[in-house]
């Protein structure tokens, strides 16, 4: 694993584009739970699946029970950014990192420093009223007692990605072309299982994709470089 880890640095270190692609792994290590470990948020109990919880329709219906949850699970303001994101913001600022393509909602990368961040899935730091549109930051919803109200009356819903909603068009497309411009395509902390965000790297034409998971990917036969091993690990080295 070394010998893995020591040949991912010597990539970054003579690379100059590179984009950076990461789900829900990337902030489990700031004591964030994913979604589909064994200990993730999918895995345990409540009166709803979680998956129908975090969809339109549940929101639409269920509103009430939508906020109960989504107040007690989806909160991240509490936590901060791990050396991931702060490595990630550190190559940023170096001009070698063009891009952070994220699946998290949690903000954890600007906390970090990183400035281009495309944000497939939305983020709960960022809440608008669905009636007059007025914008409402993340404390206004989860400070709140029961359903957040804007002052004209319309509920406030956090600008995130339901079941059931589409990605925003001009961000998916600005993902794959960094994607398909980048010498260096780091893919880290996402199983590649959730459509459309895991086709992203179909787009990939350049010569290193590095896949960074605990777990094997559908897409590791893609890969120049396979580490199976926290980010954390991998991740401490670079420099």
């Amino acid at each position: 694993m070394k010998d893995k880890i020591q040949e991912f640095k010597q990539l970054i270190d003579k690379s100059n584009n590179i984009v950076f692609f990461g789900g829900a792994g990337v902030s489990t290590e700031s004591g964030i739970p994913d979604f589909r470990s064994k200990d993730g948020l999918y895995n345990q109990k409540y009166d709803y699946p979680p998956e129908d919880i975090l969809s339109h329709t549940f929101f639409e219906n269920y509103t009430d029970e939508f906020f109960r949850f989504y107040k007690d699970k989806m909160n991240s303001l509490k936590y901060e950014p791990n050396i991931t994101h702060i490595k990630l913001a550190e190559l940023e600022s170096k001009g070698k990192l063009k891009a952070v393509i994220t699946q998290n909602i949690d903000g954890l990368h600007q906390k970090a420093g990183s400035k281009n961040v495309l944000e497939l899935h939305g983020s709960v730091l960022r809440n608008y009223c669905i009636k007059c549109n007025k914008f409402y930051n993340a404390e206004s919803v989860f400070n709140c007692d029961g359903i957040p109200r804007c002052t004209c009356g319309g509920i406030i819903k956090p600008d995130v990605v339901l079941y059931e909603e589409s990605l925003n068009h001009q961000t998916l497309e600005d993902s794959k072309s960094y994607v398909g411009k980048a010498d260096l395509l780091i893919v880290a902390g996402t199983s590649l299982t959730v459509q459309p965000a895991c086709s992203l790297i179909n787009y990939f034409r350049g010569k290193n994709l590095v896949l960074i998971n605990k777990d094997t990917t559908p897409y590791d036969y893609k890969a120049s470089l396979v580490i199976n091993e926290t980010l954390g690990k991998v991740f401490e080295i670079i420099n």
